[in-house]
């Protein structure tokens, strides 16, 4: 009798021990559901917002985030961004990758940066260009290849337009309104750099969702080619982010243009402070290639 009370006992303890575990199975489960996340990687330990800002730079003054000293509402957005994936339950890991992919890999302190960098590049190897210039001693040399999403969700590759002459256009995008949007929409526009011979594309670091919507309330834009280098890997690439168009030195793009001839290499470049419109200036570096 007692060997039978023994042997109920050690399968009742299975049996809780087992209920245990599925219930912790659908708990974390339920949680991936839940995590707005692709990739599905949660936090089952607690991440504070505290941990991940210092960890980030303020596009305006360049210093770590602190919540309680916001200097200007972009630091204020980007702490706002954390909150939001600290809530959604991240892990702290996917917490800084998701920011990184939002706002730059520039936007991450230095001694983190390389860690980060190497994680997007593992997940995404076509995300950082193989080559990189020096835009002041860029004439003459290969164009960095890239790879990036256009508005119309097809991925552009430089690559893919040897034998044409190919405009680039890297603007702050969205924030620069009325200058970056008249350029963009006037490039978009203008048949001479829309032909089988010629090609002009605007690169900006917003979100495409920002830009679609940008689109349908401005007509203008709709033949724009905009690719989207969010992480900033192209515009670091291209030597852009600290230029004197620049407005925001380190993070953002300022008004800047490059003609790479139909071999691949820059024959162009211009960085313009004024925020102009260059469409007859372009057409005319590209007849003087012709």
């Amino acid at each position: 009798m007692k060997n039978i009370l023994l042997i109920k006992k050690k399968y009742v303890y299975l049996a809780a021990v087992l209920v245990m575990f599925i219930i912790g199975i659908f708990a974390y489960l339920l949680l991936a559901k839940n995590n707005k996340n692709p990739t599905g990687a949660v936090s089952l330990e607690p991440v504070s917002g505290e941990e991940i800002y210092p960890l980030f730079l303020c596009a305006c003054c360049g210093q770590p985030l602190d919540k309680n000293n916001i200097c200007c509402g972009m630091a204020e957005e980007m702490i706002n961004y954390i909150d939001s994936l600290v809530n959604a339950g991240l892990s702290k890991n996917e917490i800084i990758i998701k920011t990184a992919e939002k706002y730059g890999i520039n936007s991450i302190i230095e001694p983190k940066r390389a860690e980060i960098e190497a994680e997007l590049a593992k997940r995404n190897p076509n995300l950082f260009p193989a080559e990189k210039l020096s835009f002041n001693q860029a004439l003459g040399k290969k164009a960095p290849e890239f790879s990036l999403e256009g508005i119309d969700g097809k991925t552009v590759k430089l690559n893919d337009y040897k034998g044409k002459y190919v405009v680039l256009f890297f603007n702050e995008g969205s924030m620069c309104y009325p200058a970056c949007w008249n350029q963009m929409a006037e490039l978009g526009n203008d048949e001479r750099f829309n032909t089988n011979n010629v090609a002009a594309f605007s690169i900006v670091v917003d979100q495409k969702s920002e830009w679609e919507r940008i689109v349908k309330r401005v007509p203008q834009l709709s033949k724009a080619k905009i690719l989207f280098d969010a992480v900033r890997s192209v515009s670091s690439a291209y030597d852009v982010l600290s230029l004197p168009s620049s407005m925001h030195p380190g993070s953002y793009p300022g008004h800047t243009y490059f003609i790479i001839d139909k071999e691949g290499i820059v024959r162009y470049t211009l960085d313009d402070k004024n925020m102009a419109v260059w469409n007859d200036k372009l057409a005319s570096e590209i007849e003087k290639l012709s």
